[in-house]
């Protein structure tokens, strides 16, 4: 059985900001971030910080999509199927957000291989540092 082609939506971050893409510098993304508000400000911290975002439509695109070059893989852990996805994801530093709240969802993530996670607000202001800034 041949692998399925991802679901990618293309971000707006391409089209708004020449040379977004690997070849130019900018570094590679990959974001399954299904509320179009969180979407919008991923994109915007995103543009910020010098990233080429593109996003999935669903949980299971993540792993066809993370593929040579990328860097950093983010994700909403909100939403159903991520947690499954995470451990069977290619070598990229993921970072996932929830609401600060459910203490039991971050853990998990933790659990399932996340290598940052963090509270919904939080999340914003990391993709904003710039690129090799550390971790506050």
């Amino acid at each position: 059985m041949t692998q399925p082609s991802a679901t990618v939506i293309r971000g707006t971050l391409e089209a708004m900001s020449a040379g977004a893409s690997p070849e130019s510098g900018a570094t590679p993304v990959v974001a399954y971030v299904p509320d179009l508000m969180d979407r919008s400000r991923v994109e915007i911290a995103g543009r910020a910080a010098g990233l080429s975002i593109d996003f999935v439509a669903h949980p299971e695109d993540l792993a066809v999509a993370v593929g040579d070059g990328v860097r950093f893989v983010v994700v909403d852990l909100a939403h159903a199927g991520v947690l499954d996805v995470l451990p069977r994801l290619p070598p990229a530093h993921t970072i996932g957000f929830a609401s600060h709240v459910d203490k039991g969802l971050l853990d998990a993530a933790r659990a399932a291989g996340c290598d940052e996670v963090m509270a919904r607000s939080a999340v914003f202001r990391r993709l904003a540092r710039p690129r090799g800034t550390p971790s506050p």
